[in-house]
């Protein structure tokens, strides 16, 4: 298991925000996951990373106006990143959200 905090933080499960993990369809039959209110204390490229290896799409980390990071990975990723979040001790499976319908 790879740690996704840096690591000068303690390794206590998750913090408490919610996640959403949401999806969105572009044009067709293309679509774009976005997850956001994952905790500021995990490293991003790492779980991104670790996403575009399991999942095999592409990916990007985008910084909104008020500071906060979203991830967004193409297709339709949702059941999958729920699962990993779960998984890494992330977050548990109370504050994960998923949005829309599966």
């Amino acid at each position: 298991m790879v740690d996704f905090k840096p690591e000068f933080e303690d390794n206590d499960r998750g913090s408490d925000s919610i996640v959403h993990i949401r999806v969105q369809q572009r044009k067709n039959k293309k679509y774009i996951t976005t997850i956001q209110g994952v905790g500021a204390e995990f490293d991003y490229q790492k779980i991104l990373k670790a996403f575009r290896k399991n999942f095999n799409c592409n990916g990007t980390i985008v910084e909104e106006k008020d500071g906060s990071k979203v991830i967004q990975l193409t297709g339709d990723q949702r059941t999958g990143c729920a699962q990993f979040f779960r998984e890494e001790g992330i977050a548990d499976k109370e504050n994960i959200k998923v949005h829309g319908a599966m």
